[in-house]
């Protein structure tokens, strides 16, 4: 604990002046009217607060003394930004569990840990420390918060370390024992707490910490207002967070470190989508709750972003020996976001990130079933941007149970012919480097998975290292590999002249699915282009396996579309399902630059309109229920006038009555009059009716299931005016939409058999 709030208002946490046994012994010693600048704080009290001292004063000479209940704490963390610093509180549940443990902690003196935040944050209570569970994050400091304050300009609340909380409720406690007030605690730092009454309690500052760009004497004595509880203060305390969780979803970023417009990173967008589903399902999900039929959804970030520009491949400096000096803002802007698409498309550092993301998707999966051994629901992923074209060439190229069999297991490494690593080197002729590798405890398993840099780290020259790794590499390749076979993945259709190209040479062919090598980290090597493949998926890149099979892919603003048509796929075919998952929505926003769709390269013939995403509060937007109102008003209109046109000219174009044919016999002029109107009306039906051609039932595929893929938010009425200006705004729209939050619900829930309620609706 700091020694000082520092951040929190300069107030130190060293016990005031005066002991708590001098104030019972003599209640008077501080506060005698005689010794103390009463008369000077009262006006500065006056200016502070709308509520003067006198008239507290008042007040509190009318009413009884109550008698003394002890202040029931409230646990807060501090969240740091790079301008300002903020306490949050914890839930009501979080903080009645961290106070059992504190006091757990008194009696038994070691330490005890509480999860808290969904079990996505670990407290040490004893240390006051909280720690991130999924994630890498600094840890932030806890408080038992009892004591607050605000200042004239501060906008909430801030509380007291737990030190000075605990000596102003000392002083509260006797204040309100013998009901004598106007206490006043001097702190060695020189800040004074004054308690006029139980209701109006004061800090006031010394001079010389006053801020020196102060216009004015009053504003270098305005005191400070001092809260005692959290009930007494306008904080909103969070709501906690059912304990049992129905469906776990994987969310991976974009190009660059930000998430939004306002730089946030990734953890922090999926907290807001985490938030907005909790909301929703308390919303949409009541009854179900009441019921106690489901839990929540649980949200977690996928990081790839700081491994690929991380020391380990020292792409950054590179980059940066080779960047221009000016625009320098601009550039590094460029080097740390745009880039990364050029990465996706190199094979090279293309590796690095899927390695990346598989792993990390598999760590993170581990990592809840050991903390949530209980879960036993689904699992699915969630891409946006160029994170979606990550995820779509990994399930593209996952494999099933039996192609799993009969490659390389993912959770067990592979076994070369021989026996031992003794063996290997000395076949090798290379048995003088047997006692390098053994010291750094390399067996043969091991060092199947060194690469070029590994072994130069181990000091082993470049001779010996091509040789080893050209036996590894002689060894693990597959036969389909030797032979030249080239397989494409099923449904995937190149177009006619690529195709040829390939057969032309298919001596250097690699299977698009193979996943032999087992990668225990995420490094970059140079690539071996005398291998490589011409699948959907990038030039010579091992598509990990991930360790569990998703239910749904879900991609935000996607580029999906785009990337294959550029790979040279024309045509998805209508069967084609991944793999693994048997689920796909491509969800966007109508004025998401980015964004492609994905239902014309599966049904050509027909053009098809995407699915319109309701709003979360039900029907349409207001300015698009409008514009849907003019537009069939518009068409009524056409047609009623083309009608009228129609019967006019009829009329105009026929004969005199005069020279009208006779009545024959037993027909009436009646009767030819309905037959008449009826020549006529069925005239005017074809018109009609060739407006609203029936439609008929579209297929678009078993990539979702044989139901629809493209599903496109509506844009709010604002960014109707103009889509140029909100075209940026639209990509990142998606971690805040309670749109898209409510369709990933609605999709999951559904399998459930759990209907949202209607009345929402």
């Amino acid at each position: 604990m700091p020694n000082s709030p520092g951040e929190e208002g300069g107030l130190s946490q060293a016990a005031p002046n005066v002991s708590t046994q001098d104030l019972f012994d003599n209640p008077t010693q501080t506060v005698a009217k005689g010794n103390t600048p009463e008369d000077q704080v009262s006006p500065m009290v006056d200016e502070a607060s709308p509520s003067s001292t006198s008239s507290f004063e008042m007040l509190d000479m009318e009413s009884s003394p109550a008698p003394y209940q002890e202040v029931q704490p409230h646990w807060f963390f501090c969240r740091r930004a790079e301008d300002n610093t903020s306490w949050l509180p914890f839930s009501r549940e979080d903080s009645d569990k961290l106070e059992n443990a504190c006091n757990t902690i008194e009696k038994t003196e070691t330490e005890v840990v509480v999860a808290v935040d969904g079990e996505r944050y670990d407290v040490h209570v004893k240390e006051r420390k909280r720690y991130a569970v999924y994630w890498e994050q600094a840890p932030t400091e806890v408080r038992r918060c009892t004591w607050f304050y605000k200042g004239d300009k501060d906008t909430r609340f801030m509380p007291y370390p737990e030190d000075f909380s605990k000596s102003l409720e000392e002083a509260y406690m006797i204040a309100v024992t013998l009901d004598e007030w106007k206490r006043k605690l001097d702190f060695p730092t020189g800040e004074t707490v004054i308690l006029h009454n139980p209701k109006l309690i004061m800090q006031y500052q010394p001079i010389g910490l006053q801020d020196e760009w102060v216009s004015s004497p009053s504003e270098q004595t305005r005191p400070r207002t001092v809260k005692r509880g959290v009930d007494s203060i306008s904080v909103e305390i969070p709501d906690g967070e059912p304990d049992k969780v129905d469906h776990l979803v994987f969310m991976v970023h974009g190009i660059g470190p930000a998430c939004d417009l306002r730089f946030r990173s990734i953890i922090q967008c999926v907290n807001d989508f985490r938030s907005a589903s909790l909301s929703l399902l308390a919303s949409h999900y009541k009854r179900a709750q009441l019921d106690g039929k489901i839990g929540r959804v649980e949200f977690l970030p996928v990081n790839w972003h700081s491994a690929l520009h991380g020391d380990a491949t020292g792409v950054d400096e590179d980059i940066q020996r080779i960047t221009l000096p000016s625009i320098s803002r601009l550039r590094h802007f460029t080097n740390d976001t745009l880039l990364d698409l050029f990465f996706y498309n190199s094979p090279t550092y293309c590796q690095t990130i899927v390695d990346t993301v598989a792993s990390e998707i598999n760590r993170l999966h581990t990592l809840f079933k050991q903390r949530h051994p209980d879960f036993n629901g689904a699992v699915s992923v969630v891409g946006h941007s160029l994170g979606s074209l990550i995820l779509f060439d990994l399930l593209t190229n996952q494999k099933t149970g039996s192609e799993a069999r009969k490659g390389v297991p993912s959770d067990e490494p592979f076994h070369l012919n021989c026996d031992t690593l003794e063996q290997t080197l000395t076949r090798l002729g290379l048995q003088q480097y047997l006692d390098t590798l053994q010291a750094e405890n390399v067996d043969l398993e091991s060092l199947t998975l060194c690469q070029d840099s590994d072994l130069k780290d181990l000091g082993i020259p470049l001779g010996p290292r091509k040789k080893i790794l050209n036996y590894i590499k002689r060894k693990w390749l597959p036969e389909d590999c030797k032979t030249g076979a080239l397989h494409l993945a099923p449904g995937l259709q190149v177009p006619p002249q690529v195709t040829s190209d390939q057969d032309s040479n298919q001596s250097s062919g690699l299977t698009m699915q193979q996943s032999q090598f087992h990668r225990a980290q995420s490094v970059t090597s140079a690539v071996d282009y005398e291998y490589f493949d011409m699948g959907i998926g990038q030039v010579s890149i091992d598509y990990p396996q991930l360790a569990f099979h998703p239910q749904t892919f879900f991609a935000f603003g996607s580029p999906i579309g785009m990337f294959l048509t550029v790979r040279g796929l024309k045509h998805i075919d209508p069967n084609y399902t991944f793999p693994t998952c048997k689920s796909f929505y491509n969800i966007y926003h109508p004025y998401d630059p980015v964004a492609y769709r994905i239902e014309p390269m599966i049904v050509t013939e027909v053009d098809l309109e995407p699915m319109l995403i309701p709003h979360h509060k039900g029907r349409k937007r207001m300015h698009l229920e409008l514009k849907d109102s003019l537009t069939r008003m518009s068409m009524d209109l056409k047609n009623n006038v083309l009608g009228s046109l129609r019967t006019a000219w009829q009329s105009f174009a026929r004969l005199p009555v005069a020279a009208l044919p006779p009545v024959e016999e037993g027909e009436t002029t009646l009767e030819r009059n309905i037959q008449e109107t009826q020549a006529v009306c069925e005239e005017a039906e074809p018109s009609v009716s060739a407006e609203q051609p029936e439609q008929p039932e579209i297929k678009v595929g078993m990539l979702n299931g044989g139901r629809r893929i493209d599903y496109v938010l509506q844009e709010k009425p604002i960014e109707s005016f103009n889509e140029y200006l909100f075209a940026i705004q639209s990509h990142l729209c998606y971690w805040e939409s309670e749109d898209t939050a409510l369709l990933l619900l609605k999709e999951i829930y559904d399998k459930l058999d759990v209907a949202f309620d209607h009345t929402q609706q």
